[in-house]
């Protein structure tokens, strides 16, 4: 008789889990406590599939992102789902940041990022994106932007199709190891599994209390709001345009990306929401607040990024802050060019008691229960890539 195994987490990482695993033979249930999949991380984000910039070279994030992007370019091949390589600038915009783009450029070679150019003449620049200002840059001609809830829906189709059972409107409230046995409470249903995956997004830590792990990290969720170009203004930019980022801090700053569908979206910034689904300003949780606040990393955190933490913040609750950041890369931008705040997404930050912003992947293993602690972006373009090292490193004797 095949393995049990449970999937907790309807995102992109857990059903690419889940897929794996049909794949090698094991039955698979995926609870998602939302009526529909890729309901929060994966359908709010900016569709983005990252060459491998930004990480450190040797790190699960450099080595899962470029495995990764390969892979989910042949499954949008293989399923039909759009797949756009529209290239990304990242650009300095006066000598001060010659330094930090130097730095992006060393780890994009060591991180093998294919067909990556310096650009040091202003004429080459304006040809790639003829509306940028900046001293230099370096571009990334396959950098693409794709439909990360459509890739979801067609994996979860190919586990549907291997005997899998997706269960929607199934939030897990208990689990109990017994024995090598594990017995998940969800939505007021038991199931019993030989095995369970969590990859629970903002709720991680969360489920990795109930399994008795260390509740360091915590998981401390920033809200990124984008405004969208308005439509007779999108040829402002032909693919995305990003700042050279803070190495202090595992954002990317305001940016432009050119979406799959051919909207333009400016953003996201980063601000600590209120709520771990907190996706505006009203969304508030008194529990979620109260337990960041009193958590030991608090005060360490604030102390160190409180100058950021306020920048941010009040770009987000004034209209031209936010503009002028993204005006520095778009002079001809217009404070009308920004329709609306169209959406925001909230990212699942793990942070140490020690006030630290965990940079890398992370897995905790608790028994017959795996977590996925940390895995922020870039884990939708890694999404294959992190199911498969799952696997083989926390579960392959389930799937001998």
């Amino acid at each position: 008789m095949s393995e049990q195994i449970g999937v907790i987490g309807g995102g992109i990482v857990g059903v690419a889990l889940a897929r794996e695993l049909t794949q090698s033979g094991a039955e698979i249930t995926v609870l998602e406590k939302e009526a529909r999949l890729a309901a929060h991380q994966t359908g709010h984000n900016s569709g983005v599939v990252h060459a491998g910039l930004y990480y450190a070279p040797g790190s699960l994030k450099a080595t899962l992102c470029a495995k990764g992007r390969v892979q989910i370019r042949e499954f949008c091949e293989q399923k039909g789902l759009p797949y756009r390589e529209v290239g990304k600038l990242v650009v300095a915009v006066d000598g001060t940041e010659l330094d930090a783009l130097a730095e992006i450029e060393r780890r994009s070679i060591a991180n093998g990022v294919p067909d990556l150019a310096r650009i040091d003449d202003v004429g080459r620049l304006r040809e790639i994106e003829p509306h940028v200002a900046g001293v230099a840059a370096v571009h990334s001609p396959h950098t693409a932007t794709v439909d990360y809830a459509a890739i979801t829906e067609a994996m979860a189709q190919d586990v549907r199709a291997a005997g899998g059972h997706i269960r929607l409107n199934s939030d897990v409230t208990d689990i109990r190891i017994e024995g090598d046995r594990v017995r998940v409470i969800a939505a007021g249903s038991e199931h019993v599994f030989d095995r369970v995956i969590a990859a629970a997004g903002l709720q991680s830590d969360v489920v990795a209390r109930l399994v008795g792990a260390d509740p360091s990290p915590k998981i401390l969720p920033f809200r990124g709001e984008y405004w969208e170009l308005r439509h007779d203004r999108t040829d402002l930019v032909r693919g995305m345009i990003y700042p050279v980022p803070d190495p202090r801090f595992p954002f990317l700053g305001v940016h432009f990306t050119r979406g799959v569908y051919d909207d333009v979206h400016v953003g996201p910034n980063a601000v600590p929401a209120l709520a771990r689904e907190g996706y505006a300003w009203l969304r508030i949780s008194a529990r979620d607040t109260w337990e960041s606040l009193r958590w030991p990393g608090a005060w360490p955190l604030a102390k160190q990024h409180w100058r950021m933490g306020v920048d941010e913040i009040s770009g987000s609750l004034i209209k031209p802050l936010y503009f002028r950041k993204a005006q520095r890369f778009i002079p001809e931008l217009t404070s009308r060019d920004l329709h609306a705040k169209t959406t925001a997404g909230v990212r699942a930050q793990a942070w140490g008691r020690d006030g630290s912003l965990l940079d890398d992947f992370a897995v905790d293993q608790i028994g017959p229960v795996t977590v996925l602690r940390n895995a922020p972006s870039p884990a939708a373009t890694s999404s294959i890539a992190i199911a498969q090292y799952v696997v083989e490193h926390y579960l392959p004797e389930a799937v001998a």
